[in-house]
C-alpha cells in the first residue's frame, strides 16, 4: 500500500519518490502487470503534488519499468522491458543487499564485452591511446591501497580499452557501461587486500596491447575479471549463492 515519501535531507521529493517507487518495482513489491492508481490518488497517497507524481511516472516509463496508456492507466511492465544498464536501476539493484546472482549478471556482461574489446585494441590502438592507458595505470599504482581513489583511474582504464577498438559502436559502450563498471569496482573495493594484487594483470593488458598480442590481452582481461568477481564474492560471502544446488 502506498506510503508518504520519506524525505531525506538534501534530496528532493521527486528524487526520494523516484527511488522508493523504483525499488518497490525492482524487488517485486509491485510485480509486472500491477495496475497503479491514477495520478490524483497516487499523489495524495504519497504526499506529493500531481506534477511530481507525473514526472516520476514519466521517468520510470523512460527506464522501461512503467507504461501509461489512455483509458487503461499505468501498469508495471515485464522485467524484460526494463533498461538494466540505467544508472538508477543499477544503483537500486546493487545496493546494500546485493547477492551473488546480481553480481554474476554484472560480470557476465563484462566478460561478454571487455576481453573481445581488448583483443581489438591490441590490433588498433594508437600510440596516443596507449600513452593515456599508461597514465591511468600510473594513477592506479599510486592509489593501489586506497580503494575509492583507485576506482576512478581503473574505470577510465577499462572504458578507454572499449574506445581503443576503433569501433564506434563498442566505443559507445564506454559511456553506456559506466555505471555498471563503477558498481563492479565499488563492490570489489571491499577486498581487504586492496587492489595492489591486480596491478600485474593490468600491466600485462597494457603490454599485450602495445605489442599487438590480441590473445594475450584477451586472456589478461578475462583473468582480471575472474579475480575481481572473486573479490566481490568474498565481500558478500556471508550471503548464500541462490544458484548453488
Amino acid at each position: 500500500m502506498p506510503t508518504k515519501v520519506t524525505h531525506q535531507p538534501g534530496v528532493s521529493l521527486y528524487a526520494s519518490l523516484l527511488q522508493q517507487l523504483g525499488i518497490r518495482i525492482l524487488r517485486g513489491d509491485l510485480p509486472p502487470g500491477t495496475q497503479l492508481d491514477n495520478v490524483e490518488e497516487l499523489s495524495a497517497a504519497h504526499g506529493v503534488s500531481r506534477t511530481v507524481m507525473r514526472e516520476v511516472i514519466r521517468v520510470l516509463g523512460d527506464k522501461g519499468m512503467l507504461e501509461s496508456r489512455p483509458r487503461t492507466g499505468t501498469r508495471v511492465r515485464p522485467r524484460g522491458d526494463w533498461n538494466f544498464l540505467d544508472p538508477d536501476i543499477l544503483a537500486w539493484r546493487y545496493g546494500a543487499t546485493t547477492d551473488r546472482s546480481d553480481t554474476r549478471a554484472l560480470f557476465e556482461l563484462r566478460r561478454a564485452i571487455e576481453p573481445a574489446a581488448g583483443a581489438l585494441a591490441a590490433q588498433r590502438a594508437s600510440p596516443e591511446q596507449i600513452a593515456e592507458l599508461e597514465g591511468y595505470f600510473a594513477l592506479m599504482e599510486q592509489h593501489a591501497d586506497d580503494g575509492p581513489r583507485f576506482a576512478e583511474p581503473d574505470l577510465a582504464f577499462h572504458q578507454l580499452i572499449l574506445r581503443m577498438t576503433g569501433n564506434e559502436l563498442i566505443g559507445s559502450l564506454a559511456a553506456l557501461m559506466a555505471a555498471a563498471l563503477a558498481m563492479s569496482f565499488r563492490l570489489s573495493d571491499a577486498n581487504p587486500l586492496g587492489q595492489r594484487p591486480s596491478l600485474p594483470l593490468h600491466r600485462r593488458v597494457i603490454d599485450c596491447i602495445k605489442t599487438g598480442d590480441a590473445d594475450g590481452a584477451q586472456d589478461a582481461l578475462l583473468r582480471l575479471l575472474d579475480d575481481a568477481e572473486l573479490d566481490v564474492a568474498r565481500a558478500i560471502g556471508a550471503q548464500p549463492d541462490p544458484a548453488a544446488g
